[in-house]
């Protein structure tokens, strides 16, 4: 005969670990957040299974009127930047970095953001904790004008530590066919536009953990004089800086002539691993590695190693996280148009016969 159960003995999913109240909590909380990303586009659909976007606005004023519209996605993570983040106790800015990852890589082709998912994946769901993440994610896509159109937190006990937590992220844009930029108009003597990162961004964490936490023995809230008042804490958790912006504005600015030939995020690999990505087979770059100051980080990860300049360049960013290949005519007018937007950019080479390794000098 099967034994009965109490219900003072019944167990609870919440006993198990998993407390469907905390989520309801952080959903009420995170609501205004994700609202404010929201734009006409966007079709009202809270709490609803999935998300409702018009490729188009409704109102002719801000009509975009695509005649061959292609749509363009990508997804990434935050990586190992997130074990700084719990040593700092300070979650409101991984998100950006979430953000920055994905848009990044998809204005490079040329593509508009419309909208973003994340997924939090965490040990035990915080509501307060959790909305300080998606205030960042909320963050990065105001930057990036993209909306917030939905996401999915798990709560998993038996997985994660109860105060960590993983991320990942999807954004989806858009981009007429005709102005799809894929490198294939790129030629000798095109002119190489680099934009200022704002430090590590988010690759390159498990070389400066080990050189920087391990080797040097620096505690996150050390000071070192190489980094002018910042802790060591608070430059690995600078957020990744969003371009998406200023490239639009140039890509906007010309309806007819197509200047820009190929653009490439630089993340994991540096110049060298991404750089050669997006230029045709016979061509390189031949980078000038003066053109732009080197974010002090690099000289004290290279220093405290110590680590060699061809792992720093292969592993780190090295104060370059965009770069633009542009036709020699409009180089100085997109430079312009970048210091209008905020941006530090400088010429950094010029391309070249041969590759498919970059050229130094």
């Amino acid at each position: 005969m099967a034994k009965t159960t109490t219900s003072s003995q019944a167990i609870t999913y919440k006993q198990a670990g998993v407390d469907i109240d905390a989520g309801d909590a952080m959903v009420q909380l995170i609501k205004p957040m994700v609202q404010a990303t929201h734009n006409p586009r966007v079709m009202d659909n809270f709490g609803g299974f999935a998300g409702l976007f018009r490729l188009d606005f409704g109102e002719k004023l801000f009509r975009k009127q695509y005649r061959d519209p292609v749509l363009a996605a990508c997804t990434d993570g935050v990586g190992t930047k997130l074990k700084i983040a719990f040593l700092m106790d300070k979650l409101d800015t991984v998100g950006i970095d979430l953000v920055a990852m994905s848009v990044n890589d998809l204005v490079c082709g040329g593509a508009e953001p419309l909208f973003f998912l994340d997924y939090l994946a965490t040990g035990k769901l915080d509501p307060r904790r959790m909305a300080e993440i998606v205030k960042g994610i909320t963050d990065g896509c105001r930057q990036s004008n993209c909306a917030l159109l939905g996401g999915e937190t798990a709560e998993m006990p038996s997985f994660y530590k109860p105060k960590e937590f993983d991320l990942a992220g999807f954004a989806v844009g858009v981009v007429e066919r005709a102005r799809i930029v894929d490198g294939s108009t790129t030629e000798p003597g095109d002119i190489a536009i680099g934009l200022a990162s704002d430090g590590l961004h988010s690759n390159g964490y498990g070389l400066a953990r080990r050189v920087l936490l391990e080797m040097a023995g620096y505690k996150v809230t050390d000071c070192p004089a190489e980094l002018g008042g910042s802790s060591i804490g608070e430059e690995m958790l600078r957020p990744t800086r969003i371009y998406v912006k200023a490239v639009l504005d140039v890509l906007q600015k010309y309806k007819v002539k197509r200047p820009v030939k190929a653009m490439a995020h630089i993340t994991g690999g540096g110049l060298p691993g991404n750089l050669p990505r997006v230029l045709p087979e016979g061509l390189t770059v031949r980078v000038k590695e003066d053109a732009w100051p080197v974010p002090p980080i690099f000289s004290l990860i290279a220093r405290k190693g110590p680590v060699d300049s061809i792992e720093m360049k292969r592993v780190f960013n090295m104060g370059v996280g965009y770069v633009m290949i542009v036709a020699p005519n409009f180089a100085r007018s997109i430079l312009a148009s970048l210091h209008r937007d905020g941006q530090r950019a400088w010429i950094i080479g010029k391309v070249k016969k041969g590759g498919p390794e970059l050229q130094w000098h």
